[in-house]
């Protein structure tokens, strides 16, 4: 009778195919959200396809659709929030906040400019609303927090999701897709709005 290894073996190798196959998705599902001409129009079965396994795997590795471009931005995102929790001024922590909410929020807007498509998926996915989402609660708060140490200014949280909005996905695709607006005019426009809104010239 054949017996089970002793060595593990047969433990890492079903972990390591995960592991490989979750890579393979991520990567098969930020190609197609980068190509595509509406995220809408991507499907389970797209992206299982696309990174050669069965839907049954894509379903096992993320449960739907909406945890895969979930666990997608929030792997995308990763370099930001590293240079935000542990990175140097500006956007780190100790900036003084006139720097760093206009740094946090220029890469954040950069970020949505650069990865459209995904990030239009994860604010358009689900029934339920954005403002309750994880990634929105974390963003807000590093905002209000950042925006308690400015002078003068009456009341942080409202603030911060005043500026949020500046940057939601739907509008940076309204402004930067349907209109064509420039990157770097995009950015000065923020900007100068930033500045307004924390009382400068």
């Amino acid at each position: 009778m054949e017996t089970e290894p002793v060595d593990g073996t047969s433990a890492r190798r079903p972990r390591k195919d995960a592991a490989r196959n979750r890579a393979a998705l991520l990567a098969a599902a930020d190609d197609l959200f980068a190509r595509c001409d509406t995220p809408g129009d991507i499907t389970m079965s797209d992206v299982a396809a696309a990174a050669g396994v069965g839907k049954g795997t894509l379903f096992r590795a993320f449960g739907d659709r909406t945890a895969l471009i979930a666990a997608l931005y929030a792997a995308r995102l990763e370099p930001l929030e590293a240079a935000v929790s542990h990175g140097p001024p500006p956007l780190g922590p100790g900036t003084p906040p006139a720097q760093r909410v206009p740094a946090l929020l220029d890469a954040l807007l950069c970020f949505k400019l650069d990865h459209r498509h995904l990030v239009l998926a994860l604010e358009g996915a689900g029934s339920d609303s954005p403002y309750r989402a994880e990634h929105y609660g974390r963003w807000h708060e590093l905002l209000r927090s950042a925006l308690a140490g400015v002078p003068g200014l009456a009341d942080p949280g409202f603030t911060a999701h005043a500026l949020l909005a500046a940057v939601r996905a739907d509008l940076v695709e309204h402004l930067a897709g349907d209109r064509g607006t420039d990157r770097d005019e995009l950015r000065a426009r923020l900007g100068e709005y930033v500045e307004r809104v924390l009382g400068g010239p």
